[in-house]
């Protein structure tokens, strides 16, 4: 982190991505230039073309030799990945996956933020039951190997993959949740796993109780994921931060956003704690919306808040979270619908809110 004539000054890499993508980063770069004048902090932005656009024009993927210039930065932001005439999933594990295992990202950060309580969709439910963070390991589990498929076409055909943890893999994403517990009024944390059923997710209730034994001060239980699930909807309150696997952990976020609205409001960062990490809004690229300039940039700028977090702008970063709740609470951002407003208007409104 370079400085400028007293100003702290943060190197930021930008993906803006497929379809909407560009779309609602460029309202979150609106935000972050509001940001700056307020604040007092200034970026060096690098833009990036990896997506599947960019590979349907060149044949150019995302390799893990192009990712030098990418090390070099504080933080990234990402748009969004997926193009419909790209193969299935190349573009997303070339970019999404490469990026988590080549930085080692290894946590996946989903807070679930409930910004106005007419967006939740249970029944009594609001803000001061909804507000939870689901901690989410990133680099093992099932998606980290291809797997293997076999006797294709015939009767035998088998598919498989296996479900990898290591104790060093379990153990930093349990101490990094333990801690971010602790920071909280509530100091409370759930596992979630299924060791009931999958003898070898074991390690995790090993793991956790031995860790759980350095913070005295933090309340702990465990959960199966089906309950967890189950609970979550019934009983959102009960939750503060959930340490769970890669593949439960992509599952109960998508729950947990749902219950704060929908994809459309939230955020995730995949980190490094001190190194450089990535910030991202969790939905994907709705090619259907793309161009039109109608989806709600209101998660993409909710990972700008997460991203100003990290590299250390807390204050710049509670600023965009008001602003979005003011926005909501007001009704001059009507709900996270595509549609309901342009993109540039709810960014204008966010803007102009973090610059009063």
């Amino acid at each position: 982190m370079p400085a400028s004539a007293g100003v702290n000054t943060y190197r930021l890499g930008v993906i803006p991505g497929d379809g909407i993508g560009p779309e609602v980063t460029e309202a979150a770069l609106k935000v972050l230039d509001a940001c700056e004048q307020r604040f007092g902090f200034r970026t060096e932005r690098t833009r990036f073309p990896w997506s599947g656009a960019h590979f349907l024009k060149t044949g150019e993927r995302l390799t893990p030799d192009k990712l030098r210039p990418i090390r070099a930065l504080d933080a990234v932001l990402l748009g969004a990945i997926g193009h419909p005439d790209a193969p299935r999933g190349m573009i997303e594990r070339d970019v999404i996956i490469g990026l988590r295992r080549g930085l080692d990202l290894y946590v996946n950060l989903r807070p679930v933020v409930l910004y106005d309580d007419r967006l939740s969709p249970l029944r009594g439910k609001g803000a001061s039951e909804i507000h939870m963070t689901v901690i989410r390991e990133n680099t093992e589990d099932v998606y980290t190997a291809e797997g293997e498929w076999t006797a294709v076409g015939t009767p035998d055909e088998t598919a498989v993959v296996p479900m990898r943890f290591t104790r060093r893999g379990v153990e930093r994403i349990v101490r990094y949740a333990f801690e971010l517990a602790r920071k909280g009024p509530r100091k409370h944390l759930t596992l979630v796993d299924k060791a009931n059923a999958i003898p070898v997710q074991q390690i995790w209730r090993d793991i956790f109780d031995e860790v759980a034994a350095e913070f005295p001060d933090v309340e702990r239980d465990a959960m199966y994921v089906d309950a967890a699930a189950m609970w979550l909807v019934l009983k959102p309150e009960q939750f503060d931060v959930i340490v769970t696997t890669n593949l439960f952990g992509d599952i109960l976020s998508d729950l947990g956003a749902a219950l704060a609205g929908g994809l459309g409001t939230a955020a995730s960062g995949n980190i490094h704690p001190g190194k450089v990490s990535v910030f991202e809004p969790i939905h994907g690229s709705a090619p259907k919306y793309a161009g039109k300039g109608v989806a709600s940039p209101v998660a993409a700028i909710g990972a700008l808040a997460l991203l100003l977090e990290h590299v250390g702008q807390p204050d710049a970063a509670k600023g965009i979270d008001g602003a979005i709740r003011n926005g909501l609470r007001t009704g001059r951002i009507k709900g996270v619908e595509a549609g309901l407003q342009t993109t540039g208007e709810v960014g204008d409104i966010i803007a102009r809110s973090v610059s009063a």
